[in-house]
Order: structure tokens, then sequence, then C-alpha cells
């Protein structure tokens, strides 16, 4: 039976309340509403898990009874309820509102009212030709996006806490609400954030839990490099990425790891715990040529390998349908999947048949941009692979089923225009859509009549289609009325026409 179903079920009957009913604060309340009883456990959520949540937000002073001493656990939630729960439960008094909006169907005296206009204010909670309906009834899917917005937590995660209940048109009860604000309430980051737990999933990834969120300014890689501090010489090499429906565990990247070699961990200066080095290599299916200078090794989902992009946070809203949720075991529908964290600073090895050993780096945000897994590298500037020689690849971090492949000759991408989008920025238009990050790392010389020079870099992750964006570097700018010739830095690209110029206006 879906959730909608057992709801459905569980409506014991249909009760009129006067102002009786309201929450004690809200006995001036003048609106009186229909609302359901519900009075049996719903779906997999036990009546004692209400019970005890609200409970404890009541304890709080953050939900309150009624007049006829009840709770109310089992009563449809109301948006002014709502409104009043967030409000308190994520300590909004002091956020400065973003817009200024009249609820025309809003007594200013009325105890929702601070509450509503607030989160109105926050771009919480929305409003519909101004009136904020204080007696409609929520359903899950606004919960959701209620307390995703509140917390600043993608929705896939907050949903994921209300799976026991979830039902996307369903009404939500009091005592749903307050279990689903009982989870929110632990994932609110906190400066104050302790280090847990610690364990190797990987030669090159931790799984790190803390007993609450990191800020976001904790995460960033400048900041978490001097917190994180290893023994044995092992490094941070990305920001840590806090997993997809978890409260506070976090997948950390880090230099390759020495099997079986015992790490301490210390974090902002206090010891946190060691770890054993990992001698698990991610399995990597194949490698293949990409261009005449960079290739890429791939790896399957249904082999059970897994891009870190699909199973984090910060992610999961640009993933669609392929972000998903793992356990604290890294399963899901019964498949335990290996997790590839970070490519940042990575680097194999590719070797010539009868050559020499060449280090080959990563090519930055190309490692899930397509909807594959496909990280790529490329060889140092001015190498390129020969046409008709074997190259095998190795890895200290990656088991690569299928290692090597015979070069080829590539046709160089072709710039059919660009188009100055601001005195520091152009648009790079190709012939046809490269399909894939193949402008990552990429670099152009615009070139003015009197010889004066500027360069300008890919954008990492601004491509649409053909077109991707170049910054021009080194504090440059283009000057107004100036035409300027647009020439690919190396042979990763060539001007479809005799040449291609770009004026800003």
């Amino acid at each position: 039976m879906n959730p909608i179903a057992k709801k459905i079920a569980t409506i014991l009957t249909v009760t009129a309340l006067g102002t009786a009913a309201m929450p004690v604060v809200a006995q001036q309340a003048h609106a009186a509403t229909n609302v359901a009883n519900i009075a049996a456990s719903i779906a997999q959520l036990t009546n004692q898990q209400i019970e005890a949540a609200v409970k404890e937000l009541n304890k709080l002073g953050i939900m309150n009874g009624y007049v006829d001493r009840s709770l109310g656990e089992y009563r449809q939630i109301s948006r002014a309820e709502l409104a009043t729960l967030v409000y308190k439960v994520f300590d909004l008094e002091n956020k400065a509102a973003t817009v200024t909006t009249e609820l025309t169907d809003v007594n200013p005296n009325a105890w929702y009212a601070p509450y509503a206009t607030k989160l109105v204010g926050l771009g919480i909670m929305q409003v519909q030709d101004g009136a904020f309906n204080p007696q409609g009834k929520v359903s899950d899917a606004e919960l959701s996006q209620v307390v995703s917005k509140a917390l600043q937590r993608d929705i896939k995660s907050v949903q994921h806490w209300m799976s026991a209940f979830y039902a996307e048109s369903s009404i939500a009860t009091r005592g749903e609400t307050a279990y689903l604000l009982q989870t929110a309430r632990k994932a609110i980051p906190s400066e104050q954030a302790k280090l847990t737990s610690v364990r190797s999933l990987n030669a090159i990834t931790l799984i790190v839990t803390f007993d609450k969120p990191l800020t976001a300014a904790d995460e960033v890689f400048a900041k978490a490099q001097t917190d994180f501090v290893f023994s044995g010489g092992l490094t941070l090499t990305n920001m840590p990425r806090l997993k997809t429906g978890s409260i506070a565990t976090y997948i950390v990247p880090t230099s390759v790891q020495k099997a079986g070699e015992t790490y301490n961990l210390a974090y902002k200066g206090t010891a946190a715990g060691s770890f054993t080095g990992s001698g698990t290599k991610l399995n990597m299916t194949t490698a293949s040529q990409v261009t005449n200078d960079t290739f890429e090794l791939a790896s399957l989902k249904a082999s059970g390998v897994i891009d870190y992009g699909y199973i984090i946070s910060a992610y999961s809203g640009g993933r669609g349908a392929n972000a998903f949720v793992l356990n604290d075991r890294e399963q899901a529908n019964g498949q335990t999947y290996q997790i590839i964290s970070s490519m940042q600073a990575r680097q194999v090895i590719i070797t010539p048949e009868g050559g020499e050993p060449i280090v080959a780096k990563y090519v930055p945000f190309t490692q899930s941009t397509d909807g594959k897994q496909e990280p790529k590298f490329r060889l140092p500037d001015g190498l390129t692979l020969t046409p008709g020689v074997k190259y095998t690849v190795s890895s200290d971090w990656a088991n690569i089923a299928s290692a090597s492949f015979v070069a080829k000759s590539f046709d160089s991408l072709q710039v059919a225009g660009a188009q100055a989008i601001s005195e520091t920025s152009i648009e790079v238009t190709l012939t046809q859509d490269p399909g894939d990050e193949l402008f990552s790392g990429r670099s152009i010389t615009l070139t003015a009549p009197n010889g004066d020079v500027l360069t300008a870099s890919y954008k990492y992750s601004s491509r649409k289609g053909a077109t991707g964006v170049f910054d021009v570097t080194n504090n440059g700018k283009l000057i107004a009325g100036t035409t300027y010739a647009v020439t690919p830095v190396g042979d990763w690209a060539t001007a479809a026409a005799s040449s291609v110029t770009v004026t800003l206006k």
C-alpha cells in the first residue's frame, strides 16, 4: 500500500474544531478549520517515534499544545503552524529578510503573523497574490521544500529523512512535521562540530562523521586543508563533501594512502582519531583516447562504481534522477558501491610501448560532467599521443581492466566564432557540440591590431552545448571598439574560417 493510501486508511474522523482546538498561543485566532484526526501509525513511522518527537519539541518550547491539553500529533498541520515551528527550530529571528511582502490575509495581531511574515520575507514559504493562506494544509512536497530552504540543505536529503511517510501530494501531520524537524535540528551546521569517527573507504577516500555538519566556511578547501592534519605525509586533496541523506557524514579525498599504515588525524588542532590506510583501488573499466593529448578512464555504475557527484548534497540538485542516497555501508538497493572521490590533483602514468613512462594529470571538472564516469587525463604541454603506438595506463589508486589502447590521430576542434560578453569574458563557439568537457584546461589568445596580446582561459563548467566561456587572465581587459583576432593556444582547436575575431562593443 502506498503512503497516501496508508494515510487515508488511518483517518478515524474529521471533526470541526473551534477556537478551543487551536494552539494555546492561538486562542485568539478567529479561523476554525476542519482537520483530520489521524491516529494509527503511518507507513514505517511509528506512534512512538511521532509522540517522542512532538514531546521533545514541546519540551523545548518549540511546539505548543492545544487548550484540551493534547499535542495534536495526528492532526494535519496548517501553514500558520508550520511557519511558527520552522521559525523557532531554525532560530530565524535575526535573519534579515530578502523581500518585503504584505500578507493580505494575515491579521498583524494574529499569533502566527510575525512567523509567517519572516518566512515569506526569507523566501522560505511562498504566497499567491499576497495571500499566505494561514489555515491551508501542508503537503509532504511543500513541507520538504520549506525545510530544505530553511536548513539550506538539498531537498533530496530532506525527502530521504521523510521516507517513512513521504507522498508528494499527501497532507503532513503535526507529528510527521515534528519528526522531520527533530532530524533537521541535528543537521544545523555548527562552528563547534566535533569529529566522531573516521575510516578509510579506498586508497584515496575517507568517510568522516561529525556530531554536527560543518559550516560552509569550514568546508572551503583552503580552510579544510589547515583543519585536517594527517600523520605520515597524507594530505587532503579537496574539500570534504557532505553525503546526501546523512546528518553529518563526509566524503573526504586524500592523497594515496599506504595500505596497512596507521594514520592519525587531528581536526582543528585536536586529536580526532586514527585509521588504517586502505589498499583498495578503484575498479576502472577502460582507458581510451579522446583527443591528441588527452585520454580518459571509464567506470560503470552497473559494476558497483559511482562518482561522488551523484551522492553528495552539493551536487544532488543538478544530477536529477541520477542522484541517489547511499547508506552508511555505501549501499543502495542491495548494491554496494565503490566511490570515486574528487580527482583534484590526481595523476596516472601512461607508458608508450617501448618508451618511457609519462605522468598525465587530471583535467579539472571532467570526472562526471556528461552523465558518465570518465575522468580525463592530459599529457604535459607540448606532448601528444603518437598515432599507431600502443599506450598502457597504470595507477597507484586504480585497477584498470582494459588499460591499453592504440593511439590514433584526432581532428582538432573547430572554432566557428566568438563573442565578447564583458570586458573580461568571451564566449567561444565550436562548429559542433563536443558532447563533453573538451574545453577544459584550454586557452586562447586575443591579438589586437597594435600587436597587444591577451590570454583567456576556459571557465570550468561553463560549457553549454558547443559554447564555452573564456575569461581573460592576468587582470587583462578587452578595450571597447577594438577587434581582436582569436587564436587557440596549441593544436586543441583551429579556426573554422580564415579568421575568427571578437569586438567589445
